[in-house]
């Protein structure tokens, strides 16, 4: 049996306040009603910390990622505050990636200055759209300006490394107003893009009360001529939805994508860690953020932590790693699961024969074409079988029936 060993760390602080709930959106993320609780939220922060850092004792960090909601609600200061917590709690490489999320109406003139000053080393846009009509549709509260207003103090502040999200298949979008949106992005020149499309997510307004979306064959059509576009401007694809620069992919997401681990801290925050004695750990927070402020006020106590069941791990894997361009090696993931590769060769013959799966230069396998565009039939192939049914017999009177 292959040994299970211990992946590069990363840090993800989830601060869920935003100015106004977008439609579309279903992450956890509340309206702000009022003032944001900074200074408790951040208290409260730091003691989620400490009752996790002896599950990653002798580790450092490699990467940060502020997300939300809209982590440019918070003050310099505060992030400033929880860079701190995490050096000393955890330990954080000289050279370690840092991420805050922002969203271009949520950012005061000079700001990015200060959080650059905090240590944040990398920003990532809520851009969404360069069209006026398209922002309103999505609930967004920026305009065209504020976005590009955003990139441009971004270069004041010395920035460079930044990305700019961007969806596609928005309500009554045209394939040449999906292609004018990315050559917007162009002229602020980020070093990533995240292109992704519109989807209807359960919980949601959108859900509940459905625009009128482009159809699919419109949707796939905008998603091609936008890779078409991105690759002739140097943007290298190398995940479903990213594309980056030479040198400027995001080392946060890629160790999620590559199995990883990660601290989740924060109101509904999730973590991934591995125990060579356990196996692979999933932990979550408390969801709603006045009852993790109470939580955490009241007794620090770590995490609910589940252990993921074998059977489980080789479906939790490819749910990441299939989303690589480049796929996996087979090596990775019997290192990362502790699994044998022997265990799903019958299940990767299988994608290969449907042509959802090729090999690839690393010893392992990747999506084909035809499975970038099947992912969800892909992935289902390494679902664990269904338990057995209990062989009970059924009543006499009820087997005559039958």
């Amino acid at each position: 049996m292959p040994r299970l060993d211990i992946p590069p760390l990363s840090v993800y602080v989830h601060l869920p306040w935003c100015v106004r709930k977008c439609p579309y959106c279903d992450f956890n993320s509340h309206a702000i009603d009022g003032e944001v609780p900074e200074k408790r939220y951040v208290a409260a922060l730091l003691g989620d910390l400490d009752t996790q850092a002896p599950l990653v004792a002798g580790r450092e960090v490699r990467s940060v990622f502020f997300g939300g909601g809209t982590p440019s609600l918070f003050s310099a200061e505060a992030i400033e505050r929880i860079i701190a917590g995490i050096r000393a709690a955890v330990g954080l490489r000289a050279d370690a990636e840092i991420t805050l999320e922002a969203n271009p109406g949520t950012v005061e003139r000079g700001r990015f200055s200060e959080y650059r000053a905090a240590g944040v080393n990398r920003i990532s846009l809520g851009g969404q759209s360069f069209n006026s009509r398209h922002l309103a549709s999505l609930g967004r509260i920026h305009s065209v300006d504020d976005t590009r207003a955003a990139a441009a103090e971004l270069q004041v502040a010395g920035i460079d490394n930044f990305n700019i999200d961007l969806m596609y298949g928005l309500p009554g979008q045209s394939v040449a107003e999906s292609l004018a949106d990315v050559e917007a992005a162009f002229e602020l020149e980020p070093a990533h893009l995240s292109h992704y499309q519109l989807t209807l997510e359960p919980g949601t307004v959108f859900f509940h009360r459905p625009p009128a979306l482009p159809d699919e064959d419109t949707a796939w059509e905008m998603q091609l001529r936008c890779q078409e576009l991105l690759a002739a401007q140097g943007f290298q694809q190398y995940e479903v939805s990213a594309y980056a620069r030479q040198g400027r992919r995001c080392l946060h997401n890629l160790n999620y994508w590559q199995f990883g681990d990660y601290l989740g801290l924060g109101a509904g925050a999730h973590g991934k860690l591995t125990d060579p004695a356990r196996g692979v750990l999933r932990t979550e927070r408390i969801r709603q953020p006045r009852q993790y402020l109470e939580s955490m006020a009241r007794n620090a106590a770590p995490p609910s932590v589940r252990v993921v069941d074998s059977a489980d791990l080789p479906f939790e894997y490819m749910l990441n790693a299939l989303r690589l361009v480049e796929g996996f090696a087979a090596a990775d993931f019997e290192r990362w699961t502790g699994l044998a590769i022997e265990d799903i060769r019958a299940v990767i013959e299988s994608g290969v024969d449907r042509e959802l799966l090729e090999s690839n230069r690393m010893g392992g396998w990747r999506a084909s074409a035809k499975g970038q565009q099947f992912l969800n039939d892909l992935l289902e192939l390494f679902l664990p079988p269904p338990p057995p049914r209990l062989g009970l017999r059924a009543p006499t009177q009820a087997a005559n029936l039958l």
